[in-house]
């Protein structure tokens, strides 16, 4: 698994998630926990995964739609 990207907002996570799903690009995202142990203040910021061979589509994708990668 690679990071595709790494932020606080969870609305980012949602919309990457699911122009990742439409292109068929499956994901995982990390450190969902993370805002239970740290009060959900949003600090900590979320990654989202994605396999490896499917990092260059993934990437194309979040460009060609303004999403910042984060990293």
């Amino acid at each position: 698994m690679k990071e595709l990207l790494r932020t606080n907002d969870p609305t980012v996570i949602a919309f990457a998630t699911a122009l990742l799903n439409g292109e068929g690009i499956d994901c995982f995202e990390l450190d969902v926990n993370m805002s239970a142990i740290q009060g959900s203040l949003g600090i900590l910021p979320r990654r989202l995964m994605v396999r490896d061979g499917d990092l260059i589509a993934a990437e194309r994708a979040m460009r060609d739609n303004d999403i910042d990668l984060g990293r």
